[in-house]
């Protein structure tokens, strides 16, 4: 029986032997396709293949492609765990034909592979068309030797595949697998279609036509083939299963599910195994392809799968974390095909316990409160509305989770009330996605790209050169000249300015021609094609002519020096705080740099300290900055760091700097930092000069974020706090030096006179004395002591109230105190005393002579704030009258 890797591995050579182009997975997260949250088919990035605005040294081509489908307009997540096809993540098996061959070698390739190199029985077999797609059918009776019957023409859409409302599109043609007649279901396009007897395995697209917005078509110039086929589909169906989650791999993370929960496999939680087996994975790939949990967009969905998980193991019975524990399982079964996951490994482990832990604190609160709600509804009545998106906005519980929860009861959720309490709540819960992709597709750009090609960049060696101007656009169109006053952006053949990319911002300078001289103020690239926003300052540019280009030393020498400096912080933060360190987002600015990273909480003082003393130690050790042009693996074997999800081509520059000072030795394993970068550097470590923290901060969910300064910045951050370190020393009377020990002397002075003062205020406010003091008077048989304190503060009445009342043994005090502009009213009744009289009418009757409202407390003890002492005179007689009744 194959296993899923030998299939996948069978599939690729098969199309390998046919001379087709072994493509590797592109990212989950799409770079060309700003409609898709995640990668869901084989054929996002060959989009601009397809539509012809792209092209590249093959055409024909196959992949196993990893997708994801969990948000947007494709979301399989209700369902999964549930049925036996369901997936979050799937691998995706396709070949693709770019104007190379089309429908007759595209349906003997998926005859011969499925019948010789998979061995499927030919009667097992049977094919859908579409209802107009004479040629496919004659094709499949040609070669495939199918009759009639087993030919089925559809002339519905789902044979029928287009790109969009208008481009390119075109007929289906789709095989399916006859399971037998033990197992319910019809052919598709009968009544029982919905049966699992005839299952689809794969699906071939033939992209011949373009459809133009009146609803006509056209063939295509470039007609071509889009074919896909499920992995885990075609797995079960050669392993002899019904169940995608029987199959080897799957049933290896469902077994692992098992052993961390201490249960069985295909005993009643054998449900909550599938979905974490699932979501094992997709949540896996996310996090290795760069997506971090959060509340919005990817994040939030990523976020949504894994707390589904977490739910399933929590209803297992699993009281400590357990995603993280079945991680090795998961690298150990493809980890060799998605190398990526293995060098993710420490980060997604790391994600997955932090959130896990995080979750199980609300789970329990959460889930108490749906019994709570559920005990109050009459049997199999559905949940309201206001009480989901309550267990939503407060307890972190996603529609579909309380949904999914409720299933298992037979209930469900009164889903208009929910919109309507989300309605109402205007600060929660963006929308799923805002907007995905590196930018919106210009066609602009292709067409130069097109026409010249990519533009060469120079600025490695160089930050003055000359070039051909080759383009210039304006208002999204090419124009043949600018003139002075306009802003225009320039295409060259070549350049010295870096385009922004990699956290590293573009360049700026000057371009001149023989009759022009613009400033660049910007630089950007689609395409490969190197964009220079520009303002004409004299003249007249002209396409077609050559221009003298000068990148603004000083600033790129700044920027320069910040993103070296972020390669030696990336490696001192992965030696301060361990492997899972990995970068998450960076800016290196002419006035400064940013790093963001991932770590799960903030760095003490002494951690930054230590990461800022590393990374100057690599500064003054002068190393050389080395680069070098390698094969990706052959860089990732060397062990340099790369930005998760970033695509990388055929050859890759990997820059290295610092050396170990126990091998005294460079790029060979032993370099302190060495990453894949396409940016420019400083030639010497010591050109970054220096090196200084200057914040320390969360970016978001689990990323923590470095801000600092390097060369002139950073010497002029620290010489300011040097000049303001003197004037403090001058204040103080001291040497800068000790500027500490005399702080925290007069500190210490400062507290021993407050504390002196108290004392005597306390010892002026009994009369000087122990012996001595104010003279208590009789009230209605009662003695009280009332008195006016200057200078006493709100704070310093209850002790003296104490001491009074102890001095008296049995009676009530008084005490007006006035300081820094505020009058204190406080009042005391001996125990004795307390059931006929109470101290807060006291200071009630008191504060209300001294203009001031309210006063509360004990009846032993009661305080009250006022406005004005002057009326103390007639406030303590108040009080008496309190107190004779």
């Amino acid at each position: 029986m194959p296993t899923l890797n030998e299939i996948r591995s069978t599939f690729l050579d098969f199309f390998r032997r046919n001379d087709h182009e072994i493509v590797p997975s592109s990212p989950l997260v799409p770079r060309n396709d700003p409609t898709l949250m995640f990668t869901n088919s084989g054929m996002v990035q060959f989009k601009n293949l397809f539509t012809g605005v792209e092209h590249r040294d093959y055409t024909r081509a196959s992949t196993s492609q990893k997708c994801v489908r969990a948000g947007g307009k494709h979301n399989d997540l209700d369902n999964v765990g549930y049925t036996a096809r369901h997936h979050t993540f799937f691998e995706m098996l396709g070949n693709f034909s770019f104007g190379d061959y089309f429908k007759e070698q595209a349906i003997c390739y998926a005859w011969d592979l499925l019948t010789k190199d998979f061995g499927i029985d030919k009667s097992k077999l049977l094919v859908t068309v579409y209802h107009t797609d004479e040629e496919a059918a004659e094709i499949w009776k040609k070669y495939a030797g199918l009759p009639e019957d087993r030919i089925i023409r559809i002339a519905t859409d789902d044979n029928f595949w287009s790109m969009g409302a208008t481009g390119p599109c075109g007929p289906c043609t789709e095989i399916f697998y006859d399971h037998g007649p033990d197992i319910w279901g019809g052919p598709p396009g009968s009544p029982e279609e919905d049966g699992d007897r005839f299952i689809e395995i794969w699906n071939l697209v033939f992209m011949q036509n373009e459809r133009f917005e009146d609803g006509t078509q056209r063939d295509l110039d470039m007609q071509s083939i889009d074919t896909g086929m499920g992995l885990e589909r075609i797995g079960a169906l050669l392993q002899g299963k019904h169940d995608n989650y029987d199959t080897d791999l799957m049933r290896s993370l469902i077994e692992a599910s098992a052993n961390a929960t201490d249960g069985s496999p295909d005993g009643p939680g054998n449900v909550h195994h599938r979905v974490i087996a699932d979501h094992l994975r997709s949540t896996s790939f996310l996090i290795a392809d760069g997506v971090m949990p959060s509340n919005e967009g990817r994040g939030y969905v990523l976020r949504r799968i894994m707390r589904r998980a977490m739910r399933h193991a929590h209803l297992l019975g699993a009281q400590d974390p357990v995603m993280h524990r079945l991680v090795p399982s998961l690298v150990s079964q493809m980890g060799q095909a998605f190398p990526e996951l293995g060098r993710a490994q420490a980060l997604i482990t790391e994600t997955l316990e932090l959130e896990e832990t995080r979750f199980k604190q609300t789970l329990d609160r959460g889930l108490r409160l749906l019994n709570d709600e559920l005990e109050k509804l009459p049997e199999g009545s559905p949940l309201p509305g206001a009480s989901a998106f309550k267990l939503y906005d407060t307890y972190g519980f996603p529609l579909d989770l309380t949904q999914d929860a409720l299933r298992e009861r037979g209930r469900e959720v009164d889903l208009p009330g929910f919109d309507a309490a989300m309605a109402e709540q205007k600060a929660k819960a963006r929308a799923a996605w805002s907007g995905s992709g590196e930018a919106a597709d210009s066609t602009v750009w292709f067409d130069i790209a097109e026409t010249h090609g990519t533009t060469d960049f120079l600025g490695y060696d160089t930050e003055v050169a000359e070039g051909q101007i080759l383009a210039l656009v304006r208002g999204g169109a090419q124009v043949d000249r600018a003139a002075e006053g306009e802003t225009v952006q320039i295409v060259l053949n070549q350049t010295p300015f870096y385009a922004e990319s990699g956290g590293q911002v573009g360049d700026s300078g000057w371009l001149r021609t023989e009759t022009a001289v613009a400033k660049i103020t910007d630089t950007k690239k689609v395409a490969g094609v190197f964009i220079h926003f520009a303002e004409i300052e004299g003249g007249e540019i002209v396409k077609g002519t050559p221009a003298q280009l000068e990148v603004d030393h000083g600033r790129r020498s700044a920027i320069r020096a910040n993103h070296s400096a972020t390669h030696l912080l990336h490696e001192a933060l992965r030696h301060a705080l361990g492997d899972h360190v990995a970068q998450r987002g960076s800016l290196n600015a002419p006035d400064r740099l940013r790093f963001d990273f991932s770590h799960a909480k903030a760095l003490t003082g002494e951690e930054v300290a230590q990461v800022e003393a590393d990374v100057n130690a690599y500064i003054r050790q002068n190393a050389p900055v080395e680069t070098r042009i390698m094969a990706p693996d052959d860089a990732r074997e060397l062990g340099a760091q790369a930005l998760f999800g970033e695509k990388y081509g055929d050859e890759v520059r990997v820059v290295s700097m610092g050396i170990d000072p126990a091998s005294g030795k460079g790029m060979d394993g032993k370099t302190y930092s060495i990453e894949l970068c396409g940016g420019t550097h400083v030639r010497q470590t010591g050109d970054i000069g220096l090196f200084v923290a200057i914040g320390e901060s969360a970016s978001s969910s689990g990323v923590r974020r470095i801000e600092a300064l390097t060369g002139e910045a950073a010497r002029k951050h620290l010489s300011l706090k040097e000049r303001q370190l003197a004037e403090v020393a001058q204040e103080l009377k001291a040497q800068p030096a000790d500027v500490l020990d005399r702080l925290r002397a007069l500190l210490d002075e400062r507290r021993a006179l407050s504390n002196e003062v108290a004392q005597l205020r306390r010892e002026l406010a009994m009369g000087g004395g122990a012996t001595s003091g104010p003279e208590a008077k009789d009230v209605g048989g009662i003695k009280f002591l009332a008195q006016v304190l200057p200078g006493v503060s709100g704070k310093e009445l209850p002790p003296l109230i104490d001491e009074m009342k102890a001095k008296l043994g049995s009676g009530a005090v008084l005490l007006i105190g006035e300081a820094d502009g505020k009058v204190a009213v406080a009042a005391g009744v001996t125990k004795d005393l307390t059931d006929a009289h109470s101290a807060v009418d006291l200071v009630k009757a008191v504060v209300a002579e001294l203009g001031g409202k309210g006063g509360g407390g004990r009846p032993d003890m009661a305080q009250g704030g006022a406005k004005d002492a002057s009326n103390a005179d007639a406030a303590i007689a108040a009080a008496e009258r309190v107190l004779g009744g």
